[in-house]
């Protein structure tokens, strides 16, 4: 199962806490199968590389192993950002993993979207700095998890595209998917965007600020620090505080409507139109590899 959801308290000392001197290890690595996590203590960021290929998809598994390596990262004295990417190339996650949603029971899809919840729930709600590092492309679900955190910085390569496409697919994306694409991009983009499933190139994402950089391959890790090191320039307590009042309110209403909208995706997903047309999807993905 996945964790309750845990709120945790502003780390006031967290900063104060952090300044007895270097540390005799500064680099803690703790990965399982899915995730590798890499803390380094003497700047308190973490980085934390999916490794689950061929395309990072967010099956039950690789989402219950992130809220574990987020929650842990949370709790830890030590940690005040966290930089998100990919250790797979030329994908950065491609989304909900269509085999948790195809052919299964309605105790399934529901442990599954819960577990998908959760995962925003942390990543939106989170205490840390979140900065996703995007090397990759991003549909669905993985451009979630990018739209999630506080900066994006993505490779300016075009062959790498991003959004949220669930409509090509014949589902819909859920209003907390919604809420924060408008947030990030405004109404009539995300409008739009939406209703034409549309992936966008890199540049296009840059333009529509769907990301916020985009930066050559071999400075993307450089970059990410460098952008790191300006937000942590600011005291953790008045950052967090301010990033909970712009964000409480989208949280809230998934948190009030949990349940329900797990209702909602179950009894749309075990439908039989939909489970065809992830059928057929799943046949195209098929030939395609072949």
């Amino acid at each position: 199962g996945v964790l309750p959801l845990c709120r945790q308290p502003p780390a006031w000392g967290r900063a104060a806490r952090r300044s007895s001197g270097p540390s005799l290890a500064p680099c803690r690595t703790f990965s399982n199968n899915k995730i590798l996590v890499e803390l380094n203590e003497s700047s308190g960021v973490a980085t934390m590389k999916f490794k689950s290929p061929p395309v990072n998809s967010l099956s039950l598994d690789f989402l219950t192993e992130f809220c574990i390596s987020l929650e842990k990262l949370e709790n830890d004295r030590a940690c005040r950002g966290v930089v998100i990417t990919s250790n797979v190339p030329k994908i950065f996650s491609s989304g909900l993993d269509i085999t948790e949603m195809y052919g299964k029971s309605t105790e399934h899809y529901a442990e599954f979207w819960r577990a998908v919840q959760e995962m925003w729930l942390r990543v939106y709600g989170s205490n840390m700095v979140t900065i996703a590092a995007i090397n990759g492309s991003s549909p669905a679900g993985g451009c979630l998890v990018a739209l999630s955190c506080d900066y994006r910085i993505m490779v300016e390569n075009p062959k790498f595209s991003i959004g949220l496409n669930e409509a090509q697919l014949g589902i819909v994306a859920p209003f907390w998917f919604k809420d924060t694409f408008v947030n990030i991009v405004g109404h009539r983009v995300a409008e739009r965007s939406l209703q034409l499933g549309s992936l966008h190139p890199a540049p296009e994402a840059h333009k529509i600020g769907l990301v916020d950089e985009l930066v050559p391959e071999e400075k993307l890790q450089e970059r990410a620090a460098a952008v790191m090191a300006q937000w942590l320039a600011l005291p953790d307590h008045a950052r967090q505080l301010t990033k909970s009042m712009m964000r409480r309110a989208v949280l809230d209403r998934l948190v009030a409507h949990r349940e329900e909208d797990i209702q909602n995706f179950t009894t749309f997903i075990s439908k039989e139109s939909i489970q065809k047309s992830l059928r057929m999807y799943m046949e195209m993905l098929k030939k395609k590899k072949q």
